[in-house]
């Protein structure tokens, strides 16, 4: 195996490359359509979407002018959703027609759902009058449901049917979803009563009844109910589509699993991004965004960073009379920011993936506490002897070892206890633990060692 990329491979071998965006900027210089369409026709919309995003913004106005008529509505559902905007002011309005005529129901609504409300008429227009309010159906459930998520295009079939009668059915010229992967049995009232796979129709007899080859993963999701948790169930049972249905039980349309897992994704992405205390940013974003965005949290570091300045206040005296305190004490306060963010990582995920809860949490907390009781006596003996043979003074290690270990069982302790109290007052956990816990192993870290240091060296 080599360490290097042959030349000739690199765009097999990665969509989107450094050479590719060069060759393609040159043909937008040139004004030339064709070459352009030359070097993008082969990608993947999701390839073109991602090199539209990898330009800066002027290079990408003259992209669209330049190449007309290539953007489609694939590629402007594949967009970062902060330029998709920008993308559909620069689009004549015959070319955003085309872009959106050819698109499923809930791509139309990943499209235009975030856009104002001009823009958003101005995508609508261009649908047929059914489309149009199919999609204007769709958009009046809550942004987060299970609704604004759906898919309109549904295939169902009575439940009492045959394999042969739907295979002619599907057969029949019927308009058809561009993917679909089950068909959906119904009622004599049209209630969802199963479904069946296209394999397992498909491999039985004609003669075999369409409930008799139901799949027993087959389960329905209400509307209203939060896009997050039918993200997970399509995860956790191992679901493909499922039907969803308003409060008397009919079919509205069907979530599927490519929606499934962007909601997935998206989900994990934004608690990543939260973490960090840098919000939903792009690199796509302009600098007063970005900037307005970090903003909010560096200003709760810096109240939290002047909590802990306050602590090291107070014992001004001690610090003064024993210079290696202030040279130790940082050591302290790091090791158990550190030992804090490992516990608050795990538990935001836990929590994100339904996988800490009421019957777990105490069990999980008393794992965290005794990780960082068994890391603080393993690192106080380092640090002990460290600060021993350093300042010749046997104590000064004995008192870093000890708020060593008191500071990482409080870090264990506040890294699983703050989400989980802050998902229980319905506080984003992601996005605000991370300053609670590093106040509290800041505060815990240097009071604890520069107290002992106190009543022990002076």
């Amino acid at each position: 195996m080599t360490d290097f990329i042959d030349e000739d491979n690199e765009e097999e071998a990665f969509g989107v490359t450094d050479r590719l965006i060069s060759d393609v900027l040159e043909a937008v210089g040139e004004e030339n359509a064709a070459a352009i369409d030359t070097l993008l026709e082969p990608l993947h919309a999701a390839d073109i979407a991602h090199l539209i995003e990898q330009i800066d913004n002027k290079d990408r106005r003259d992209l669209l002018s330049v190449w007309k008529g290539g953007v489609d509505g694939d590629v402007l559902s594949e967009l970062d959703e902060s330029l998709r905007e920008e993308v559909i002011e620069s689009l004549a309005p015959a070319e955003l027609a085309e872009a959106v005529r050819d698109l499923e129901s809930d791509d139309v609504v990943d499209l235009v759902e975030y856009l104002d409300e001009e823009q958003q008429s101005a995508v609508l227009q261009w649908l047929a009058g059914p489309d149009r309010a199919a999609v204007e159906k769709v958009l009046a459930y809550p942004e987060e449901s299970a609704g604004r998520h759906m898919q309109l295009e549904i295939v169902r079939a009575p439940d009492h049917w045959t394999v042969g009668e739907a295979i002619d059915f599907l057969r029949s010229g019927v308009e058809l979803p561009e993917q679909f992967y089950h068909v959906i049995l119904v009622d004599p009232r049209m209630k969802a009563s199963g479904y069946a796979t296209l394999g397992r129709i498909l491999s039985s007899p004609r003669s075999a009844k369409l409930r008799d080859i139901a799949e027993e993963s087959f389960r329905t999701f209400h509307v209203e109910q939060p896009a997050a948790d039918v993200a997970h169930a399509f995860n956790h049972y191992h679901l493909i589509s499922a039907p969803v249905v308003d409060d008397d039980d009919r079919i509205m349309g069907v979530i599927t699993i490519d929606d499934a897992m962007t909601l997935l994704d998206e989900e994990h992405e934004e608690d990543m991004l939260r973490l960090a205390g840098v919000g939903d940013g792009s690199l796509s974003d302009n600098v007063f965004e970005t900037t307005m965005q970090r903003l909010p949290w560096l200003a709760v570091n810096l109240v939290t960073a002047i909590m802990a300045s306050l602590v090291i206040a107070l014992f001004e005296e001690t610090i003064a009379g024993l210079v290696a305190l202030a040279v130790l004490m940082p050591i302290v306060a790091s090791m158990g920011g550190n030992a804090g963010t490992q516990s608050l990582t795990v538990a935001v995920r836990a929590i994100a993936t339904r996988d800490l809860t009421g019957s777990n949490v105490w069990r999980v907390i008393r794992r965290e506490v005794f990780v960082g009781l068994l890391n603080g006596l393993l690192f106080a003996v380092v640090m002990g002897i460290i600060g021993w043979l350093w300042f010749d003074t046997i104590m000064l290690g004995v008192v870093i070892g000890l708020a060593m270990v008191i500071n990482l069982v409080v870090a264990g302790l506040a890294g699983t206890v703050v989400p989980v109290l802050l998902e229980k007052v319905g506080i984003d956990p992601a996005l605000a633990s991370g300053a609670f816990v590093t106040t509290v192993t800041d505060v815990v870290g240097f009071f604890a060692f520069l107290g002992l240091a106190a009543m022990v060296l002076l």
